[in-house]
């Protein structure tokens, strides 16, 4: 009770600290900003089970992390929203270990910080939170205009897309949780500015180019659409083998409980019910076939690694897959690449046979892995079915 009142006193005190000194250059540091990182907070402590005292750590430092853009202090506003939360829980004559807890999980929200902790792990995942969700389009736009604001000056669109790209890039979920919840949807993020980058980048191109070449249709250059063409398939590629792998890692999970649970404990029971035995035969059957299945969706297939200078002559070689080279020096393969990027149509031949043989990869990952779903749904049904003729009868 007095956890949940200490927290309550919290969101009153930041609430009333957010509309006494409102300040109409927050466009994305607000209250509605603070309330959802406490969300996120909660959501992740929750995942952990923290015991009381980190609980209220991370859930106060996260109503606390912003509170010093407040008061002026843009560049040290983690500072200033520690030295506010310090003397508010003073004052609530807090402990001053959960004190100290609070400030260390407020400074972790810094971006150059290094989480030591995990409640500090978790709070600088709660501030970022957005990064990995479909909000972080709304977000980046309430932070641009905010960041105008406070430079008095406009930011072109093209800046802020780059910026924001190498910070998307540079960060890292600290929590195992976050990573599985949210790299995903910041992958997506990327890949979607990335690509307005350079439409935007093809239409200045083509708006700087003449009117009219011959034989270019209006001066329009191809090469980076191309691009754009073979990185969004690659990627998608990637992405959809990344799903089968872990589709094939729920069956294996799922079948490997199963088969210790059988050999644990209906077995030790046969002696006395023999008639268990076919249903238990068929349950441990289905799993292991479908074990078999999962465990070749996963298997790597490495080629031999060595690629020749004919092979780079006739342009049969595929240097953007390591299994062509991982045997080969590093002298050759650098002659090889050089090769590659001197020639257009090598260069796009090989990006092309690297995406055909992704698909043929991903053709035979999802086979096995429908057939492991399909044995195993029809194998789980029959056995479970089998079970209760048994235990009628």
């Amino acid at each position: 009770m007095a956890a949940n009142r200490l927290l309550e006193k919290t969101a009153a005190h930041v609430r009333g600290l957010y509309d006494a000194h409102a300040d109409e250059n927050l466009i994305y540091h607000t209250l509605s900003h603070t309330e959802s990182v406490v969300k996120a907070a909660e959501q992740i402590a929750d995942h952990y089970q923290l015991d009381e005292q980190d609980y209220l750590a991370v859930c106060i430092g996260a109503w606390f992390h912003d509170t010093g853009y407040l008061f002026g202090g843009f560049e040290e506003h983690e500072q200033k929203g520690a030295e506010l939360a310090v003397d508010f829980l003073k004052k609530e004559q807090a402990s001053p270990e959960l004190i100290e807890k609070v400030r260390q999980c407020v400074l972790a929200t810094r971006l150059t910080c290094r989480p030591a902790t995990l409640i500090e792990e978790i709070m600088a995942d709660a501030d970022l939170f957005h990064l990995g969700t479909e909000q972080f389009r709304e977000s980046n736009k309430k932070m641009r205009k905010e960041m105008e604001l406070r430079c008095g000056k406009k930011i072109a669109g093209e800046q802020w897309r780059k910026s924001a790209i190498i910070m998307l890039k540079q960060h890292d979920f600290r929590t195992d949780y976050a990573r599985a919840l949210l790299q995903k949807g910041k992958l997506d993020n990327i890949a979607r500015l990335e690509t307005r980058q350079e439409e935007q980048e093809q239409k200045a191109l083509e708006s700087e180019a003449p009117a009219s070449q011959p034989g270019k249709a209006g001066g329009k250059k191809p090469g980076r659409g191309i691009e754009t063409m073979f990185r969004t398939t690659s990627v998608n590629h990637l992405r959809l083998s990344e799903m089968a792998d872990n589709k094939a890692h729920i069956l294996l999970t799922i079948n490997s409980i199963i088969v210790s649970i059988l050999v644990a404990l209906l077995f030790r029971r046969l002696d006395g019910d023999s008639q268990l035995l076919i249903p238990g035969l068929m349950f441990i059957t289905t799993s292991l076939i479908t074990i078999v299945f999962a465990v070749l969706v996963t298997r790597p297939n490495v080629t031999s690694g060595v690629f020749t200078k004919e092979d780079i002559r006739n342009k049969t070689a595929n240097l953007l897959f390591f299994g062509n080279f991982h045997r080969m020096n590093l002298e050759d393969y650098q002659w090889g690449v050089k090769q590659m990027m001197d020639d257009a149509d090598f260069l796009y031949g090989s990006m092309t046979r690297d995406i055909y043989n992704l698909g043929v990869v991903l053709g035979r990952k999802y086979k096995l892995l429908r057939y492991a779903y399909t044995f195993f749904t029809v194998g789980f049904i029959v056995s479970a079915l089998s079970f209760v003729f048994v235990v009628i009868s």
